[in-house]
C-alpha cells in the first residue's frame, strides 16, 4: 500500500525550462549559445551533486571564476528563474495528493534551486524535500532512492514515485518502488 508519494520537481511540478533560457544565460555570459548549451548540460551532474557554483560556472564558461564574482549571482539567478515556471497540472496534482497521501520531493538540483524551492509557499505540502546537492547523490543512482527510503522510514512498496525521465523511473522500479513516468 502506498504511504508516500515521492515527486520529482523538474517537468513534474515545474514546466520545462523555456527554450530561450539557456540562450539568455549565454548572452549574459557573453558566450556562444550552442557551446554554452552543450557545456551547461555536460557539466551539470557534479553541480546537481553539490559542486560549488563558481566551479560549475567556470566549467560552463571555460574560464576560472572567483567565488565572489558578480556574474555568478546573475547566472545562478537566471538558472533558478529558468526552472521556476510552475506547471498548473503539477500544482493541481499536488493539491489532490496532499489531501490523501504523505508527500516528499526528490529532485536533482543545485543548492541555489533547492533553496528557492524550500522558500516557495507551495513546497510546504511536502513533509520531506530531498535534493541531490544535499545528498551528494543523483538520480538515477540506486543509492539516492535507498537513502530516501531510509529517511522516510519506508519500504519500497510503500512509495509511489513520479518522474518525467524514463531512466529515473526504471531505477526506482528496480528497487521495488512503484514508479510512474509522468506526462501531464
Amino acid at each position: 500500500m502506498t504511504t508516500w508519494m515521492l515527486l520529482d520537481y523538474g517537468e513534474v511540478i515545474s514546466l520545462p525550462q523555456p527554450v530561450g533560457a539557456v540562450t539568455a544565460m549565454a548572452d549574459l555570459a557573453g558566450r556562444d549559445p550552442a557551446d554554452f548549451h552543450d557545456r551547461y548540460w555536460r557539466h551539470r551532474d557534479p553541480y546537481d551533486r553539490g559542486q560549488a557554483s563558481h566551479l560549475y560556472w567556470s566549467n560552463v564558461l571555460g574560464r576560472e571564476l572567483a567565488a565572489g564574482d558578480p556574474l555568478l549571482a546573475e547566472l545562478d539567478a537566471a538558472d533558478v528563474a529558468s526552472w521556476s515556471h510552475l506547471d498548473p497540472a503539477g500544482l493541481d496534482m499536488l493539491g489532490k495528493l496532499a489531501g490523501s497521501h504523505r508527500l516528499a520531493l526528490l529532485s536533482n538540483a543545485p543548492e541555489s534551486l533547492a533553496a528557492a524551492i524550500d522558500d516557495a509557499p507551495w513546497a510546504e505540502v511536502f513533509a520531506h524535500r530531498f535534493y541531490s546537492c544535499r545528498l551528494g547523490l543523483a538520480k538515477p543512482d540506486a543509492a539516492i532512492f535507498e537513502k530516501v527510503l531510509h529517511r522516510l522510514g519506508a519500504d519500497p512498496g510503500e512509495v509511489t514515485f513520479f518522474d518525467d525521465r524514463d531512466v529515473n523511473v526504471r531505477a526506482a522500479a528496480a528497487l521495488g518502488i512503484t514508479a510512474v513516468l509522468y506526462r501531464p
